[in-house]
């Protein structure tokens, strides 16, 4: 009986085509949707899955502001040709928002905000039934006010509704061979001031520029977390110390962030966490 039990079970290979055409069946129940992509593998699965089952009728909508690296512009743009969406691009202005500006711990509501009110407003133009956005099941176990945002304009999360974890997500990414299946995680560059750190132009260049220095070396996973007094917290794999520990390099990568306005340079012993900065926020309960 037991045997018999374990045989019925799905395989993994099958679980996984039961997922991707749950999320293709939803989509399509859709009608037409427009996909807030950020050029993350979670938005471009979503992407990618809206094409697949609307066609003409799906497109994606990347947001641009100060707060979305050039790089990460750039690969949106480059993703979404690629899959043969439709592209629109909308100037944010989300830091002409007080309650973003004052990055407390609910900064990014007010982005999801500014961005889901702009693309509410492109409905009638964008000729889109439904908004959806790149968020799965994970996400809704940690600290995220921007899914608060998405309830309250009704915006829908094909990935949640369809089960999937991030795990999946990247393994039906690589099954359809889409490249940034394993791309890490790469939040707006707000995401890198300490709460309560008043979020700036001038601050977001820093961050971005210091990133890109790592970046254009080989270290593919870096957060360059930005604290008061001009103080620089550089997060990496543990792996990836070693090599930054090279004397010519530090000492490049340390001129360039005093190039760019920061002060001081530290490194974390911990390494790199994704969410670090979520410690900081005071949660009632």
């Amino acid at each position: 009986m037991q045997a018999d039990s374990i045989a019925d079970l799905p395989s993994e290979a099958e679980r996984l085509d039961a997922l991707e055409l749950r999320l293709l069946e939803t989509i399509r129940s859709y009608g037409s949707c427009a996909v807030a992509f950020s050029a993350g593998v979670d938005s471009t699965l979503v992407a990618a899955a809206a094409f697949r089952a609307l066609g003409a009728s799906a497109v994606a909508v990347t947001g641009r502001s100060a707060s979305l690296a050039e790089e990460e512009y750039r690969q949106a743009c480059e993703l979404a040709q690629a899959i043969g969406i439709r592209h629109v691009t909308i100037d944010t202005g989300e830091l002409s928002r007080p309650g973003y500006v004052a990055n407390a711990g609910d900064r990014c509501y007010h982005c999801k905000t500014e961005l889901y009110t702009n693309l509410e407003g492109l409905q009638e133009t964008l000729h889109v039934a439904v908004i959806a956005n790149g968020a799965n099941v994970d996400d809704l176990g940690d600290y995220r006010p921007g899914m608060e945002a998405a309830r309250e304009r009704a915006v829908r999360s094909p990935l949640v509704e369809c089960g999937f974890r991030k795990a999946d997500v990247r393994e039906v990414a690589r099954r359809w061979g889409l490249p940034v299946w394993d791309k890490p995680a790469m939040p707006c560059l707000s995401s890198r001031l300490v709460y309560g750190l008043e979020v700036t132009p001038e601050r977001l260049a820093r961050v971005e520029a210091a990133e890109k220095f790592l970046r254009e070396r080989g270290f593919r996973d870096v957060r360059v977390r930005h604290h008061e007094n001009e103080l620089a917290r550089v997060e990496l794999l543990a792996g990836d110390f070693p090599r930054l520990l090279d004397v010519s390099l530090r000492q490049a990568f340390i001129a360039r962030c005093r190039e760019v306005g920061f002060r001081f340079v530290a490194f974390d012993l911990e390494g790199l966490r994704s969410g670090s900065m979520n410690s900081l926020v005071m949660l009632d309960g």
